[in-house]
């Protein structure tokens, strides 16, 4: 899609989310037609939201996935039903291996992740990077809903990296994004979002792992809040190997 036409497609929003969005699609669709297959790792966050209804609306041929890591939310839960009446089954779900499952609270209890970044991590491996590891398998690339401003861990998110431990593209089309824009491309298109969201939370994963932000907290600091602001990631995100600059938008703000 030409810029002309991807601005002409999101016709109706502020001139500065539409510059936003024209790059994302652009992105979306540089992505769908060098590097599928391609699928959008999606754990049902604003900002995947986006991305979601983004994919289905100028570029389905991109996949869209999430790992259901047995702890999430009810809310989590009741948003992936949202999602399923209004775009159809588009997402598949990926579980963790039971045994690793039962491997970890054997060993260290079902919450022994409070205690210690051992414990947090090989619970966030069992649950999340095994399972993301079938989920990209045969994968050219993967897409996520990574901001840099979302966390000091994530300031240096690029919009492409090669992802060197995966041993494929990942792609951030977000990654310039504000939290502003999230919500305002969501209410514009009403696109359903995780109800957690209007009780504090600005960043949702597992249930007990995750809490509302106090003000003037990063977005992740609802999230193993018990821990060092620097370590708060899962592993599943790994700093990327070099980028390149394929996001063009004459409207850029």
């Amino acid at each position: 899609m030409s810029e002309s036409r991807a601005v002409s497609v999101e016709r109706g929003l502020a001139p500065v989310l539409r510059a936003r969005v024209c790059q994302a699609v652009q992105v979306l669709e540089r992505v769908e037609a060098e590097l599928l297959p391609a699928a959008l790792a999606s754990s049902f966050s604003a900002e995947d939201m986006v991305l979601l209804d983004l994919i289905r609306r100028h570029a389905p041929g991109i996949g869209i996935f999430t790992l259901d890591t047995g702890r999430l939310p009810a809310e989590t839960y009741a948003l992936q039903q949202q999602v399923l009446e209004r775009y159809g089954p588009v997402v598949r779900t990926y579980f963790p291996n039971p045994a690793e499952v039962e491997g970890f609270v054997a060993h260290y209890g079902a919450n022994g992740f409070y205690h210690g970044i051992e414990a947090r991590r090989a619970c966030c491996h069992a649950r999340k990077v095994a399972p993301l590891q079938r989920a990209l398998a045969g994968q050219r690339a993967w897409l996520t809903g990574m901001r840099r401003a979302q966390a000091v861990t994530r300031e240096e998110v690029v919009v492409e990296g090669f992802d060197e431990h995966h041993g494929l593209v990942k792609v951030n089309p977000l990654a310039e994004w504000r939290e502003d824009d999230v919500w305002a491309y969501l209410r514009s298109r009403r696109v359903p979002y995780n109800e957690l969201y209007d009780q504090g939370y600005r960043s949702i994963g597992c249930a007990p792992c995750t809490r509302p932000v106090a003000p003037g907290e990063d977005a992740r600091a609802g999230r193993w809040w018990w821990e060092a602001s620097g370590q708060r990631e899962c592993g599943l995100h790994r700093a990327p190997a070099g980028a390149t600059g394929w996001l063009k938008c004459a409207a850029k703000p």
